[in-house]
């Protein structure tokens, strides 16, 4: 499977986001249902509130995204403890704007 990973953008410079590529290599952490699978990219939410995540996740659809990833430092907070205010709301945006055939995963690790 084919996934378009999103992280947050205030979290970029304390995270380079090794986690993230170490379990999807691996088929751990949210990645245990599908098995290992490919990153097509991984990008910010374009910072507070999350408007640029829309258009982020259609162009990694476009590359081939066949889900849509939040990594965990939006979902949970990873690594600070501080999950994403806005979460829920850009979450079902960009589920809105990719539609139905294209999986959400809610977090990595």
């Amino acid at each position: 499977m084919n996934v378009g990973i999103i992280r947050c953008l205030m979290t970029e410079d304390i995270c380079p986001g090794t986690t993230d590529f170490k379990i999807t290599a691996e088929g751990k952490g949210a990645f245990e249902e599908t098995g290992p699978v490919n990153i097509v990219g991984f990008v910010t939410c374009g910072g507070c509130p999350g408007k640029r995540a829309i258009p982020r996740a259609k162009m990694l659809v476009e590359r081939g995204a066949e889900a849509i990833v939040f990594a965990s430092c939006i979902s949970k907070g990873n690594p600070i403890g501080y999950p994403c205010p806005h979460y829920a709301n850009m979450r079902d945006a960009v589920a809105k704007a990719i539609g139905p055939d294209i999986k959400i995963i809610e977090w990595t690790h």
